[in-house]
């Protein structure tokens, strides 16, 4: 989502230092482009005026003008005041008695029915028993759907249908919550515009009845400033406690996620990264920051691989890497736990320093390659996986028909493979049997994998 501004900042920042030292001119200049990169991602005018005013005041001090890294000390005074833009994290409040109400309110449109079941699934893996309470009344495939959500992930919904006051779903599910130790009740309230007497009056007795410890405001992130101005409109009817920023990896600007913690006043607590039922993320500022300036994930993608991957098929995978045991299958194995980390270009924005190559790749061909080489492997007889070296010219042939490939394509993989296959075994003997078994996780090898995905 931040694709431009992160380009626009990057290109300041690499003008500023091929300069050896820094004058106030050089500054204000590079605050102008500063100040227009954030203007055209949609950040709110008085939010962007405030920021490039600190980051001046601090850049033309003597913290900046007596360094020997002029351009880093900049970098990194943008990089400590977007973090305070973007204000500390704020996780849930499940400090009371369980269970605990977490009350999801937002326009009709902005994805509360799937975030509400990507909040019971995070909570289940935080050690939570979730409930799931369908209380938007006036559309019953709200219900349908978030039914379907629940079976998905083994969550149970609660559900009166729709002739019954929200106001009484809720109050009944909290009760039959209570009586089967649910620990967080999670209610999906009907979308409504903040303007709508009838419904903000609604929404009143519904928390009211219900005391919920967190009122979340679902807001769609591709809607730029109109996102600032609905978060304040609900704040003023009904206290909200928190923000979850919607379709994130949207062709959006961006400048929402920047304000609305500014404006409003209201923290963001959870960030929606993607469509799937685990593409939901706590909100973490620094993390954002670094995304924003170029800096790499490096956290979060660690988390990732800790969801996707057990500690099992890690050590196994370790001691095959030891041991040059690496073979198709395990590739295929690499490639699934890949799938489930995200796009390869999202993953590649998250390591420092990659954020160049992630552009250079192109999504779309690199999913078609990924399943390409898939169908390829898929092909193989599992002798032929386990033992590529029976992968003779008639074999290859075989393989090339079944997967609806060229046998040169077939030569690449295997060629490709081998090289890979090398290096990891280099890789290792290095950094098993010299130095100690590492009982860390590892995670899929990304870089090994690259010249699969066009890059």
């Amino acid at each position: 989502m931040f694709e431009s501004l992160s380009d626009k900042l990057q290109a300041v920042f690499d003008k500023l230092a091929t300069k050896g030292k820094l004058t106030e001119a050089d500054v204000n200049a590079a605050l102008r482009e500063v100040r227009l990169a954030l203007l055209e991602a949609d950040v709110n005018y008085k939010v962007v005026k405030d920021f490039v005013a600190r980051v001046k005041e601090r850049a033309i001090g003597v913290e900046v003008m007596e360094s020997l890294t002029p351009a880093q000390q900049v970098i990194k005074i943008v990089h400590e005041e977007l973090i305070e833009l973007l204000g500390k994290p704020a996780p849930l409040d499940l400090s009371g008695p369980p269970p605990n109400v977490i009350m999801l309110v937002g326009l009709q449109g902005s994805g509360k029915t799937t975030t509400a079941a990507k909040l019971a699934l995070h909570l289940r893996k935080n050690g939570q028993r979730p409930l799931l309470v369908a209380a938007d009344i006036y559309r019953p495939a709200a219900v349908k759907q978030l039914q379907i959500l629940g079976e998905q992930i083994d969550i149970p919904v609660y559900s009166e249908g729709t002739e019954v006051p929200a106001s009484t779903i809720a109050k009944n599910a909290l009760r039959h919550a209570r009586e089967k130790a649910y620990t967080v009740v999670i209610l999906d309230t009907a979308g409504r515009l903040q303007i709508d007497e009838q419904m903000m009056q609604e929404l009143e007795q519904v928390r009211m009845v219900t005391q919920p410890r967190d009122v979340l405001l679902v807001v769609d992130a591709m809607t730029g400033q109109e996102a600032v101005r609905v978060a304040q409109g609900f704040h003023e009817r009904v206290p909200i406690t928190g923000l979850i920023m919607t379709k994130i990896d949207g062709d959006a600007r961006g400048g929402a996620a920047l304000s609305i913690r500014q404006v409003t006043g209201v923290p963001i607590k959870f960030l929606g990264t993607s469509e799937k039922l685990n593409g939901l993320e706590p909100f973490q500022p620094d993390r954002l920051a670094n995304r924003i300036l170029g800096m790499g994930d490096v956290l979060t993608l660690i988390e990732r691989a800790q969801e996707a991957i057990t500690e099992e098929e890690a050590r196994a995978m370790e001691e095959k890497l030891a041991y040059g045991d690496f073979d198709f299958e395990d590739f295929l194995q690499q490639l699934k736990q890949i799938k489930k980390l995200g796009p390869i270009t999202d993953l590649l924005g998250m390591i420092p320093g990659m954020n160049k190559m992630a552009k250079a790749v192109d999504p779309q061909m690199a999913e078609k390659n990924l399943k390409q080489v898939e169908a390829i492997i898929n092909s193989m007889t599992r002798q032929e996986r386990r033992n590529p070296a029976l992968l003779n010219a008639s074999r290859r042939r075989r393989i090339a028909r079944g997967s609806g490939t060229t046998v040169q394509d077939v030569n690449a993989l295997v060629k490709q493979f081998r090289e890979m296959r090398k290096l990891m075994k280099q890789l290792g003997l290095t950094g098993s049997k010299k130095k100690g078994r590492h009982r860390g996780r590892r995670g899929p090898n990304l870089g090994g994998l690259m010249d699969l995905f066009g890059g």
